[in-house]
């Protein structure tokens, strides 16, 4: 009788820990970042933005959100444009278990879009390439967006990743949108890096139906939201747009 009360109350308590992490589960949000070292096939040195990412995981962190990251191959990713006189960058720049993150990203497979309320793109010049054209990024996006009624934002050259994305019914997702990212007025485009790119992130978003905004200014927190689609223009802007995609999931 009493191993039969052990094995009863041991079944509650798997249950009520199995309920406890659905809830951690559900209070999820998805970074999406780059695997890749270089601007295209050059040897140009390129990476994921280490504010842009920290600045909005710092904010979604505070509220209570836990962030994994996904990247096209999984693993380590490269991080530049740092800034180590940034208290915040220090801070996760020396922090092992968020650096961890960053060198054991996961990969699309390991992805269960359920877990998910919203997804973030991470710019730099890495965000060029291989998210874009990522066909299992894509769906995981529109996933969240479409079945489980989540928020997709992006900063910066992050907005390369939502050129792709389509509606079940066939439209791009950015049809008929406020959208921005970083626009052509800020590129070097007499610059190596940008023959590189396979596209004008502003360009792409226009042919694709957007109606592209962004401050003429430029570095001064600009930033769009439409239904839920929250777009920032530059790094500046990237703790905003956290703030503004947790607003919406409030």
């Amino acid at each position: 009788m009493k191993n039969v009360t052990i094995y009863i109350l041991l079944v509650i308590w798997l249950g009520s820990c199995s309920q406890n992490n659905n809830l951690i589960n559900e209070n999820r949000i998805l970074f999406i970042v780059s695997n890749a070292h270089y601007y295209g096939n050059s040897k140009l040195s390129t990476s994921n933005h280490f504010a842009e990412i920290v600045l909005a995981y710092d904010e979604f962190v505070k509220v209570g959100y836990s962030v994994d990251f996904v990247s096209p191959e999984g693993g380590a990713i490269p991080i530049g444009y740092l800034n180590t006189s940034s208290e915040i960058q220090k801070k996760y720049l020396y922090s092992p278990e968020f650096m961890h993150l960053l060198k054991h990203t996961k990969s699309p497979k390991e992805i269960n879009t359920s877990n998910y309320k919203a997804v973030y793109y991470g710019g730099g010049g890495a965000a060029m390439f291989g998210v874009p054209e990522n066909i299992a990024i894509q769906n995981i996006s529109m996933t969240i967006y479409e079945e489980q009624k989540g928020i997709i934002s992006a900063i910066c050259h992050g907005s390369a990743g939502l050129t792709n994305l389509k509606t079940k019914d066939g439209n791009f997702l950015v049809n008929g949108k406020k959208v921005n990212g970083f626009p052509d007025k800020f590129e070097r485009m007499d610059a190596e890096y940008y023959a590189t790119f396979p596209f004008s992130i502003e360009k792409k978003l226009i042919e694709r139906g957007a109606d592209f905004t962004f401050s003429e200014k430029g570095w001064d927190d600009y930033s769009q939201v439409d239904g839920r689609l929250v777009t920032g223009q530059d790094p500046t802007a990237a703790k905003s747009v956290a703030e503004k995609v947790i607003e919406l999931l409030n």
